[in-house]
């Protein structure tokens, strides 16, 4: 019996989810083709500040699912989404396109403090839904070219936000972080446990 859909492919957020004594989990792949049904893709509005972006994304992924269990007439249950974004100067840093885009993302990112902002979604339809949102600081030393080179040579900056992860080879050149560490890992464990309590899926 499914206790919990995670509306997301990464092996980080069903792992913190484990952790947290969350068991029956069963993975529900949302698409592209899906998008155009709510708010648009997962393309940053050209006026949309990064906060409304990272909610309204979650948000999305979380209806698309409830969609496709309704569609497809899945046994009920909550379905958790989460879209994590690091924000520099208050723009968002995707996922490096390329070599030239990670190695670009480095080098703004290389002596600075940024944001890192993971918003949450719970729910069962789109009258029962809740986000919460984490936002953390981490702060990088100042690299050099060749440990920006070596970094970017490497496939870790290829599929996450900013280009870096923070429990990867990243981990060498951040020097502070301010905030939660499973939120800038793409799942806050405090406001994940405050959105499953209601349906009885934390251990405590």
């Amino acid at each position: 019996m499914t206790a919990l859909y995670l509306a997301s492919k990464s092996p980080r957020r069903r792992q913190i989810l484990e952790q947290m004594g969350v068991s029956d989990i069963s993975l529900i792949v949302v698409g592209k083709t899906q998008l155009t049904a709510y708010e648009g893709d997962e393309t940053q509005g050209s006026d949309e500040p990064p906060e409304d972006y990272v909610v309204r994304t979650s948000r999305m992924k979380a209806l698309q699912a409830m969609d496709r269990i309704r569609s497809e007439q899945l046994p009920a249950a909550p379905v958790l989404a989460a879209d994590t974004i690091v924000v520099l100067d208050g723009k968002v840093l995707g996922k490096p396109r390329d070599r030239a885009e990670a190695r670009s993302f480095m080098k703004r990112l290389s002596g600075r403090t940024h944001e890192v902002r993971t918003a949450v979604t719970v729910g069962t339809d789109g009258r029962n839904i809740k986000t919460l949102v984490s936002v953390s600081c981490v702060t990088f030393c100042r690299m050099t070219e060749e440990q920006i080179e070596g970094y970017i040579a490497s496939p870790e900056p290829y599929d996450k936000a900013g280009g870096y992860g923070l429990q990867g080879l990243a981990g060498l050149f951040i020097r502070k972080i301010e905030g939660s560490y499973s939120g800038i890992m793409g799942l806050p464990v405090y406001e994940t446990a405050q959105l499953l309590r209601p349906y009885g899926l934390t251990a405590l």
